[in-house]
């Protein structure tokens, strides 16, 4: 799937216009709802928008999860009756967007990268996840990848563990499910890489190289989806926003923390890359010398020999050797002992 998405329909649009940034689209967008609080979990799915909306003044906590963004209408509603800002609605519609964290006086919103591997393809999809954070109530969406990271919060909602906590502590409980996942990933790749260094060193070949490039992007497209989400966290600790309260800041810094690692984990794998590229260059570099080696002695035995052939076969009239009844005889062997000569003195000079 391509990195990048066309932007050229959006050019001369006026700020605020919601429109659908990316190459996924679902059949038909999901809104799931879960409702929780120390009496009880309530979950649903909605088949219109407009159920969502009770729940913005319930003193319970809701999570409500809305798969596929490509029509806007729901993004457009959700939007009006959540008092969210035109330019915010435009940025969740637009999949391209660079993590980041917005803070308004009613809702805080987060935009993060979820990473899954494609086991088949061998590669790593990524997909946008906007969260908006109100002080009952968080709203996730995705653009509709088949799955999610989130199985392992909702457990806990269904099991309770979730019950006497708010909304702040959801949207932390997210943003961890994302970063844990960062490590399946890193871990897909570091065995990879494991795989690659034996092929490197035993015998490398050219789709060695194809595939040490690939995971080079790979690197480079991670880190550029993860980096950032550092200074995201790093923001929502230090922050002093009424939506989360001092007690989550411990939380978040060690969702802080674990991201740092997949940094350092992306950085030390990317100097792998880079060297192992480099030994293969060399590698190959190396072999070629050798063949070149091997073809520069052989024809600098040849020389001399190629000399003497061509002395002879210069077909001269008076050539004394010509008429010499062992001229061809004696000729062959001083060919055979001029290259005897050379091959034992290429090899005293361990030339071979």
């Amino acid at each position: 799937m391509p990195r990048t998405k066309k932007r050229s329909s959006k050019t001369g649009l006026p700020p605020g216009t919601v429109l659908h940034i990316g190459e996924r689209k679902t059949a038909q967008p999901i809104i799931s709802i879960i409702d929780y609080n120390e009496t009880g979990v309530e979950e649903k799915q909605a088949l219109y928008v407009e159920e969502c909306f009770p729940f913005k003044d319930k003193e319970s906590i809701t999570w409500i999860n809305v798969e596929g963004l490509h029509q806007t209408e729901i993004i457009k509603k959700m939007g009006a009756h959540f008092g969210m800002h035109p330019l915010l609605q435009e940025d969740i519609a637009n999949t391209e967007q660079r993590p980041k964290v917005d803070y308004f006086e009613e809702y805080i919103v987060i935009i993060a990268k979820m990473l899954l591997f494609d086991e088949k393809e061998k590669t790593v999809v990524s997909e946008q996840v906007s969260l908006v954070l109100g002080k009952n109530f968080v709203i996730s969406f995705q653009e509709g990848v088949r799955g999610d990271v989130f199985d392992s919060v909702r457990d806990r909602i269904r099991k309770g563990r979730f019950a006497k906590r708010g909304a702040d502590y959801l949207m932390y409980a997210l943003l961890d499910a994302i970063v844990d996942k960062y490590f399946d990933i890193l871990e897909k790749l570091g065995e990879h890489i494991e795989f690659l260094e034996e092929e490197l060193i035993q015998a490398p070949t050219l789709q060695t190289l194809q595939q040490m490039y690939h995971l080079k992007t790979e690197m480079i497209y991670l880190r550029k989806s993860v980096w950032p989400l550092r200074e995201v966290l790093s923001s929502l600790q230090r922050s002093e926003t009424h939506l989360i309260d001092k007690s989550i800041h411990f939380y978040l810094r060690d969702v802080y923390d674990h991201t740092v690692q997949v940094i350092d984990t992306l950085e030390t794998f990317r100097d792998m890359l880079s060297g192992m590229l480099e030994i293969y260059l060399s590698s190959i570099s190396n072999r070629l010398n050798e063949v070149m080696k091997v073809l520069t002695i052989i024809s600098t035995i040849f020389i001399p020999l190629t000399f003497i052939t061509s002395l002879y076969g210069m077909n001269f009239e008076f050539m004394p050797e010509l008429g010499w009844k062992w001229g061809y005889f004696v000729t062959l062997g001083i060919m055979v002992i001029i290259s005897g000569f050379m091959l034992y003195y290429f090899k005293r000079k361990k030339w071979l």
